[in-house]
């Protein structure tokens, strides 16, 4: 008797850049399994720069960065009590270089943002590669973090309609859209008021993704990706909220 031949399987069909992005909403895992392929992380990062600037633009011509650096400061008593203080004409200097700050730091915002995901992908890259002897690249670390910022997208698509068909009267660029618990919470109580802006649906979306894009990546299971990702989330939301609380 003479054995049948085994056929391989073929191997899975690349994906287009474009089909990747639209996959990350659809079929995650299918982009983060084509990242063992190519780990160019490009297109995610463009979309990300273009809805930024957009929604910045969007807010300047809306409502624009004096009621914007306003909102903020109401925000943060400890440091509107401080304007108060000074005399009408110091004040108005003061205001002048707070509007100005919050003016350029919002046009720099998506450089921010780079640097801040360049940390995250570095961080996750030496807990699973040290942590739990996986053996991931910094290229596909940073796709990972990067397809999964995607969902940020939607959420700045969203506040630019919220500002397209409301006055904006309200609005800063720490908390663009009601898609988390800071509506149940006293801004006044700085601490928990910033854990509940950051237990945000688009965090949770971005997190779950990671989750899922490091354990298509590795052989590590998909419950201690997501707790990896989630327990660093955590460390960070406990860690900006406690800064915030201090000088708010």
């Amino acid at each position: 008797m003479t054995s049948a031949s085994v056929v391989p399987s073929p191997p899975p069909e690349s994906l287009s850049q474009v089909e990747r992005v639209v996959d990350t909403f659809v079929a995650p895992s299918k982009t983060f399994t084509d990242l063992r392929r190519s780990a160019n992380w490009l297109v995610p990062l463009l979309l990300t720069i273009i809805a930024t600037e957009a929604l910045v633009f969007v807010a300047d011509r809306k409502v624009g960065f004096e009621k914007i650096a306003e909102n903020g400061l109401a925000l943060q008593p400890k440091q509107a009590a401080k304007l108060d203080q000074l005399s009408p004409e110091d004040r108005a200097k003061q205001m002048q270089l707070v509007v100005k700050i919050t003016s350029v730091s919002a046009y720099v915002s998506p450089a921010i943002l780079l640097v801040f995901l360049v940390i995250v992908g570095s961080i996750l890259l030496a807990t699973f590669n040290f942590g739990m002897e996986a053996q991931v690249t910094f290229n596909q670390s940073m796709a990972v973090v990067m397809y999964s910022s995607l969902p940020g997208i939607v959420k700045a698509l969203l506040a630019i309609l919220a500002l397209a068909v409301s006055t904006g009267e309200s609005f800063t660029f720490q908390n663009p859209v009601a898609s988390n618990l800071s509506p149940l919470v006293d801004p006044s109580s700085h601490f928990l008021y910033s854990i509940a802006t950051q237990v945000d649906l688009f965090t949770i979306w971005t997190l779950v993704l990671a989750g899922i894009g490091f354990s298509c990546l590795t052989k590590v299971k998909r419950g201690a990706c997501m707790a990896v990702v989630f327990g660093w989330w955590a460390v960070w939301v406990l860690g900006i909220s406690a800064i915030g609380a201090a000088f708010s």
